[in-house]
């Protein structure tokens, strides 16, 4: 059984998006998933490990997500942050195309974590992964620019963390072939799709179960339940 990684994004009770969880549903979630017996672990084995293990996963790193840290930490559940080093050199509001409107309207609710902010996060013990530069979707892009938004991104996090940023989450999930030849070069240990494949596992591929908003206890179920996640790739239950 491979380790269940959940994906989350922004914490509030503010912006009316997908995107965004309530702190207290988030710990509700995650109480339920202890509750069945996972294991928490951190990211490395939840690459390498096999069993009812547990991770929990924040893209985008939205300033809100933290307010789901404190709750868990005292779960003792831990944590990794993909972020954008473009954004982190201002933490400014996360406005990709795909969310411009809402950036304009809750732009509070989608300022994304400086470097400062994700220094304090990494001396925590929370892993801090890149999500590329620019959060472009790298399939669509030239070998080139996925060697930048991979290669580039990375250097700058070790180089402003001090610390080695051996993990990534692609951009809206999405890879391919290129993408996962890239991220090997970049010299990335693995990098997690959504949702990914359960039945051919690729270490540059990782599938990942994306919980959002109006995700009630019977739907988390579905969707953290071994035969589904099995099915998530063709199903796309995400």
């Amino acid at each position: 059984m491979r380790p269940l990684v959940l994906c989350y994004h922004a914490v509030s009770d503010r912006w009316p998006h997908a995107l965004a969880v309530e702190a207290g549903t988030l710990e509700r979630q995650v109480r339920a998933l202890l509750r069945r017996g996972f294991r928490p672990v951190g990211a490395a084995e939840a690459v390498e490990g096999r069993g009812k293990l547990l991770h929990v996963t924040f893209d985008d790193a939205y300033r809100t997500a933290a307010l789901a840290l404190p709750a868990l930490e005292r779960l003792g559940v831990p944590v990794t942050v993909f972020a954008c080093s473009g954004y982190a050199a201002d933490g400014r509001a996360f406005d990709v195309p795909e969310l411009a409107a809402d950036a304009a309207r809750y732009p509070g609710e989608l300022l994304t974590m400086p470097w400062s902010e994700l220094r304090a996060l990494a001396e925590r013990g929370i892993e801090i992964g890149s999500h590329t530069i620019t959060h472009p979707h790298l399939s669509r892009l030239s070998d080139g620019e996925i060697e930048r938004e991979l290669t580039e991104s990375r250097a700058q996090f070790e180089a402003e963390l001090g610390r080695p940023c051996r993990f990534l989450a692609y951009p809206y999930g999405e890879t391919d072939g290129r993408v996962v030849a890239a991220a090997k070069a970049a010299g990335y240990e693995a990098a997690w799709a959504l949702p990914g494949r359960e039945d051919r596992i690729d270490r540059y591929a990782l599938p990942r179960v994306g919980i959002y908003r109006g995700d009630g206890a019977l739907r988390l179920r579905l969707k953290t339940t071994a035969a589904v996640r099995g099915q998530a790739a063709r199903l796309r239950v995400t």
